[in-house]
Protein backbone atom coordinates (compact mmCIF):
# COMPACT_ATOMS: atom_id res chain seq x y z
CA UNK A 1 0.00 0.00 0.00
CA UNK A 2 2.85 2.40 0.80
CA UNK A 3 4.48 1.76 -2.58
CA UNK A 4 1.22 2.58 -4.36
CA UNK A 5 0.79 5.74 -2.30
CA UNK A 6 4.41 6.77 -2.95
CA UNK A 7 3.96 6.30 -6.70
CA UNK A 8 0.68 8.22 -6.56
CA UNK A 9 2.48 11.13 -4.91
CA UNK A 10 5.34 11.00 -7.40
CA UNK A 11 2.84 11.14 -10.27
CA UNK A 12 0.94 14.05 -8.70
CA UNK A 13 4.16 15.94 -7.98
CA UNK A 14 5.51 15.48 -11.50
CA UNK A 15 2.18 16.62 -12.94
CA UNK A 16 2.49 19.90 -11.02
CA UNK A 17 5.64 20.65 -13.02
CA UNK A 18 4.99 19.04 -16.44
CA UNK A 19 1.15 19.16 -16.72
CA UNK A 20 0.88 15.86 -18.60
CA UNK A 21 -2.39 14.61 -17.08
CA UNK A 22 -5.48 16.04 -18.77
CA UNK A 23 -7.93 18.01 -16.66
CA UNK A 24 -11.42 16.50 -16.80
CA UNK A 25 -13.84 18.76 -18.71
CA UNK A 26 -16.74 18.18 -16.32
CA UNK A 27 -15.20 19.54 -13.11
CA UNK A 28 -17.61 21.24 -10.71
CA UNK A 29 -17.50 25.03 -10.79
CA UNK A 30 -16.28 25.22 -7.18
CA UNK A 31 -13.24 23.05 -8.00
CA UNK A 32 -12.44 25.21 -11.03
CA UNK A 33 -12.56 28.32 -8.82
CA UNK A 34 -10.24 26.70 -6.29
CA UNK A 35 -7.78 25.69 -9.03
CA UNK A 36 -7.76 29.22 -10.43
CA UNK A 37 -7.15 30.62 -6.94
CA UNK A 38 -4.20 28.26 -6.48
CA UNK A 39 -2.76 29.33 -9.84
CA UNK A 40 -2.90 33.00 -8.78
CA UNK A 41 -0.16 32.33 -6.21
CA UNK A 42 2.76 31.46 -8.48
CA UNK A 43 4.91 29.66 -5.91
CA UNK A 44 2.17 27.54 -4.32
CA UNK A 45 1.80 24.74 -6.89
CA UNK A 46 5.57 24.20 -7.30
CA UNK A 47 5.83 24.02 -3.49
CA UNK A 48 3.04 21.43 -3.29
CA UNK A 49 4.61 19.53 -6.20
CA UNK A 50 8.00 19.51 -4.49
CA UNK A 51 6.44 18.27 -1.23
CA UNK A 52 4.63 15.51 -3.13
CA UNK A 53 7.80 14.48 -4.98
CA UNK A 54 9.99 14.46 -1.88
CA UNK A 55 7.32 12.79 0.25
CA UNK A 56 6.63 10.19 -2.44
CA UNK A 57 10.32 9.32 -2.77
CA UNK A 58 10.71 9.03 1.00
CA UNK A 59 7.57 6.90 1.32
CA UNK A 60 8.93 4.46 -1.26
CA UNK A 61 11.93 3.73 1.01
CA UNK A 62 10.98 1.82 4.15
CA UNK A 63 13.50 3.55 6.44
CA UNK A 64 12.28 7.04 5.52
CA UNK A 65 8.57 6.25 5.18
CA UNK A 66 7.56 8.09 8.35
CA UNK A 67 9.50 11.22 7.38
CA UNK A 68 7.79 11.13 3.98
CA UNK A 69 4.42 10.89 5.71
CA UNK A 70 5.28 13.95 7.82
CA UNK A 71 6.26 15.92 4.71
CA UNK A 72 3.07 14.96 2.88
CA UNK A 73 0.81 15.54 5.91
CA UNK A 74 0.02 19.24 5.12
CA UNK A 75 -0.79 18.30 1.52
CA UNK A 76 -3.12 15.54 2.73
CA UNK A 77 -4.86 17.97 5.09
CA UNK A 78 -5.46 20.27 2.12
CA UNK A 79 -6.82 17.40 0.01
CA UNK A 80 -9.09 16.28 2.84
CA UNK A 81 -10.40 19.80 3.47
CA UNK A 82 -11.00 20.33 -0.24
CA UNK A 83 -13.09 17.17 -0.40
CA UNK A 84 -14.99 18.02 2.78
CA UNK A 85 -15.77 21.64 1.86
CA UNK A 86 -15.82 21.77 -1.93
CA UNK A 87 -16.12 18.33 -3.55
CA UNK A 88 -17.59 15.73 -1.17
CA UNK A 89 -17.88 13.08 -3.92
CA UNK A 90 -14.20 12.12 -3.47
CA UNK A 91 -14.27 12.21 0.32
CA UNK A 92 -14.14 8.45 0.93
CA UNK A 93 -10.86 7.94 -0.95
CA UNK A 94 -9.27 11.03 0.63
CA UNK A 95 -10.38 9.89 4.09
CA UNK A 96 -8.94 6.38 3.69
CA UNK A 97 -5.57 7.70 2.47
CA UNK A 98 -5.47 10.28 5.28
CA UNK A 99 -6.13 7.60 7.92
CA UNK A 100 -3.31 5.45 6.49
CA UNK A 101 -0.82 8.32 6.63
CA UNK A 102 -1.95 9.33 10.13
CA UNK A 103 -1.26 5.81 11.34
CA UNK A 104 2.21 5.92 9.81
CA UNK A 105 2.94 9.23 11.54
CA UNK A 106 1.63 7.98 14.89
CA UNK A 107 3.85 4.87 14.67
CA UNK A 108 6.83 7.11 13.89
CA UNK A 109 6.12 9.31 16.91
CA UNK A 110 5.64 6.27 19.16
CA UNK A 111 8.96 4.71 18.11
CA UNK A 112 10.83 8.02 18.28
CA UNK A 113 9.61 8.83 21.78
CA UNK A 114 10.27 5.24 22.88
CA UNK A 115 13.83 5.44 21.56
CA UNK A 116 14.37 8.80 23.24
CA UNK A 117 13.16 7.47 26.59
CA UNK A 118 15.42 4.41 26.30
CA UNK A 119 18.46 6.62 25.62
CA UNK A 120 17.53 8.89 28.55
CA UNK A 121 17.10 5.86 30.85
CA UNK A 122 20.49 4.46 29.79
CA UNK A 123 22.15 7.85 30.33
CA UNK A 124 20.68 8.16 33.84
CA UNK A 125 21.79 4.61 34.76
CA UNK A 126 25.34 5.26 33.55
CA UNK A 127 25.54 8.55 35.46
CA UNK A 128 24.18 7.05 38.69
CA UNK A 129 26.46 4.02 38.37
CA UNK A 130 29.44 6.28 37.72
CA UNK A 131 28.72 8.53 40.70
CA UNK A 132 28.39 5.60 43.13
CA UNK A 133 31.79 4.20 42.18
CA UNK A 134 33.53 7.40 43.32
Amino acid sequence: MSVIFGLLLLNAGLDKFFHYMPIPPDLPEAIEKDNLAFMEIEWLMPLVGFAELLGGLLILLSKTRALGALIVFPVMVGVLLTHILVAPEGLIIAFVISIKKSLTISCFIKHTIGFGLAVFHYHVEVRVGHDTEL
